[in-house]
């Protein structure tokens, strides 16, 4: 069986040696990485060959790859990278690295083109100062050719026990059977829509509720499909650590099932739940699991390969046995299995190893999205940066040798932003030149600084860094989709002002990374209104829509509108005592577990405080603010199996969704907010660019998330075929129509 590599894959697999190094950093993004490369090839004139197509075999090994240019005037090859700060502080094993690649593709232009020798260039682009640094070598076409068949030797074998593994896989793919006698209601159809989405390289968003096992009605259907297509990779995302949990009971049902299949999975998790030695930086003169890491890793991956499934208690294991590091172990091994299950941001975000990976390698993608109602709010935050003042001025009375300038003259342009801003926050369509030029200042003498004395950089310096870092990326695609807004505090001489890039649509810079994939599955209990996802997460125009059946019916669910009540701010006080005599009159005709939803604490607290004065005899409990892992584990251990109480929070929180509580352990839910967002100037702003962008402002701001909420709040009651229960909606806008029209279509609401 033939196996293909990428030239990257297969340099990063042999060329890399000694310590892990991450002090020549930041590194570009892909976008300044992409116009670097621009640029560079613009200045080549006429002639040039950019993005020269190369291939080669070593046996049953395939290689390929883009070479960056090639001058034929010169017989000239150019591998073009970018950079920031100072190229003397670059890691010897990066140099040697770029030389690995530019030798490989010499040797395969020198084969294709029947040349006797050529001139390599690795060519460094500065991103800031646009300035080029060159180094140059002759080389003859024997020595790369031998040089190319030792890097092939030294993967062979890697190469050939991988191919065995793939044909062993896909032959146990094509006879995989689901792994338990029968589909849920409403499983088969989600499975076999996913599996033709997947087989016609279409996009689907699946609207399905709890309780018909979406999780493994997505996974398997993908499995299926991936021999067939085939796919290089199955990317399971999610919003929070619970979805990773249960697509991985999902993969082991599958393996658990059919125990000779040679799939291998792996979870990836955040840098701050793998850090072994929080706090250390990331070289080997201060990490012990950076030092040696290139050298010890051959070791760690072809362990790893032993492992069918490796969640982060298997990776931090393996490492820890060889001595590396499980963050970026986790990373290596990316390349080398099937099913990847990671959170959103390891495929959306602008710098994401899994997108940047598929793009060099030319993954073809299965990816499945989970809980995909929680994918907008989750990219705007990804495509969102914000600056604070107060964090300048803490730099400005201390600052770093040679930065006082500069911080001053970000400090004064800083200023120029509000001297005549009025109200406490003002939004713009258009971004300020001069700031961010002296931003950009900024930026470059940090970098130098930490080029030249990574472990001397203040904590707090670093952390304006990153963060102006950030802004300044974003503002290279500001456009429409964003805001630029001034939050100003403080009063006369003391006023500050915190500035925020924030994206509103993140269609443009989701979009793409949709359309990368072979297929992309949303799903979700809540993707309704279907086009208001879509227009925000740039969904293909021929994605697939399916609302899969409930499995649920009516008489399940009592579902309440109580129109007597409104809930609404300037209503408050008056709905107090109607909202308790509403959880008092429910608990007394039917006793056992309630949770109460509301939009705010203080609303929440004041509606507790009375159901104690008034019905001392009904137990309750409370979600407080900033409640950690624990206090949230405790809060849902009070709801036992037979027992009897009403538990309080708050709308859109911790316990509004990814909480189960099956049979008595819940019967029922007051909700007393229809769950809007807050009419503040952030809103207001971002509803006048909903209404010029969808001309729906009102919808897409406040109407679906806020109902969206309700819904996701209103599932903690029936999580199984078996269970009963009740949901009150207090507010009279749950009778509007328009509210209605977005309940699940099993629900049979009554009014009173």
């Amino acid at each position: 069986m033939s196996y293909k590599v990428a030239v990257r894959t297969l340099c990063e697999f042999t060329a890399k040696v000694g310590d892990l190094d991450l002090r020549f950093t930041p590194s570009p993004t892909a976008q300044e990485g992409i116009a670097g490369h621009r640029r560079v090839v613009s200045r080549r004139g006429e002639g040039y060959e950019a993005e020269v197509a190369l291939e080669g075999r070593f046996g049953e090994l395939e290689v390929r790859g883009r070479a960056d240019g090639y001058l034929p005037a010169r017989n000239c090859l150019e591998e073009i990278k970018t950079h920031r700060g100072d190229l003397a502080s670059q890691p010897d094993n990066h140099r040697q690295l770029h030389w690995a690649q530019a030798k490989v593709y010499g040797w395969l232009m020198c084969q294709q083109r029947g040349l006797e020798a050529i001139t390599l260039a690795l060519v460094y682009l500065e991103v800031d100062s646009d300035q080029e640094t060159r180094f140059e070598i002759t080389a003859s076409a024997s020595d790369l050719e031998a040089y190319f068949d030792e890097q092939c030797a030294r993967f062979m074998q890697w190469a050939e026990a991988q191919s065995r593994r793939l044909s062993l896989r896909d032959a146990g793919l094509g006879a995989l059977a689901f792994p338990w006698p029968s589909f849920r209601k409403g499983q088969r159809e989600l499975a076999e829509t996913v599996y033709k989405a997947v087989s016609t390289g279409r996009c689907l968003m699946a609207q399905a509720t709890t309780g018909i096992g979406k999780t493994l009605g997505t996974l398997f259907p993908m499995l299926k499909a991936m021999a067939k297509q085939p796919l290089d990779k199955i990317l399971f995302l999610t919003a929070k650590t619970p979805g990773r949990g249960l697509a991985l009971d999902a993969l082991r049902q599958v393996m658990t099932a059919s125990p000779e299949l040679a799939l291998r999975s792996l979870e990836l998790v955040a840098r701050d739940k793998a850090c072994e030695y929080p706090g250390t930086a990331c070289h080997g003169e201060a990490c012990p699991l950076a030092k040696g890491f290139y050298d010890r890793l051959p070791a760690a991956r072809a362990a790893a390969m032993q492992v069918p499934m490796l969640d982060k208690a298997q990776v931090r294991e393996l490492a820890l046995a060889h001595q590396v590091c499980p963050y970026y172990l986790a990373q290596e091994l990316a390349r080398w299995v099937d099913v990847l299950v990671a959170d959103y941001n390891y495929y959306f975000d602008q710098n994401a190893l899994l997108f940047g990976l598929a793009q060099t390698d030319q993954w073809r993608l299965a990816v499945a999205v989970d809980e995909a109602h929680n994918l907008v709010e989750r990219a705007r935050q990804m495509y969102s940066a914000s600056l604070d003042q107060f964090q300048l001025q803490a730099l400005r009375r201390e600052p770093p040798a040679g930065m006082a300038s500069a911080l001053q003259g970000l400090n004064r342009e800083w200023n120029r932003l509000y001297k005549d801003q009025l109200a406490p926050y003002q939004a713009s369509s258009e971004l300020p030149a001069a700031f961010i030029k002296a931003l950009l200042r900024v930026v470059g003498l940090v970098q130098d600084l930490m080029n030249r004395t990574p472990q001397a950089v203040d904590p707090a310096l670093l952390q304006f860094f990153f963060q102006a870092l950030q802004f300044v990326r974003l503002s290279e695609v500001f456009d429409e989709h964003f805001l630029f807004d001034i939050s100003l505090r403080g009063a006369g001489r003391k006023r500050l002002a915190s500035l925020c890039l924030r994206n509103v649509v993140p269609a443009p810079l989701i979009g793409p990374r949709m359309a990368a994939a072979r297929s992309v599955t949303l799903f979700s209990a809540t993707l309704n209104p279907r086009h208001f996802y879509a227009d925000l997460l740039g969904m293909p125009a021929d994605t697939a829509w399916l609302e899969v059946q409930s499995p649920f019916v009516a008489e399940q669910l009592r579902v309440r509108i109580v129109s007597r009540v409104s809930t609404r701010y300037q209503h408050r006080q008056a709905s107090l005592a109607p909202i308790v005599e509403l959880i008092a009159d429910q608990y007394r005709e039917q006793p056992g577990n309630y949770l109460a939803f509301f939009s705010s604490f203080d609303y929440q607290q004041q509606v507790s405080a009375l159901l104690v004065e008034r019905y001392p005899d009904i137990v309750q409990w409370s979600q407080s603010p900033g409640m950690d892992e624990e206090q949230r584990q405790g809060f849902l251990e009070r709801f036992v199996e037979g027992g009897q109480g009403v538990g309080f929070a708050v709308l859109g929180g911790a316990f509004a969704e990814g909480v189960d509580l099956p049979g008595t352990r819940l019967i029922g839910a007051f909700i007393a907010t229809l769950g809007l967002p807050q009419v503040n100037p952030v809103n207001e702003q971002l509803k006048q660019r909903m209404g010029a962008l969808f001309s729906a402002g009102f919808d897409y701001t406040y109407l679906y998330p806020g109902v969206r909420k309700v819904i996701q709040a209103a599932g903690r009651v029936i999580r199984g075929t078996e269970d009963r229960g009740t949901v009150m909606l207090i507010d009279d806008r749950f009778a509007e129509d328009r509210v209605r029209r977005m309940f699940p279509s099993w629900w049979a609401p009554e009014s009173n």
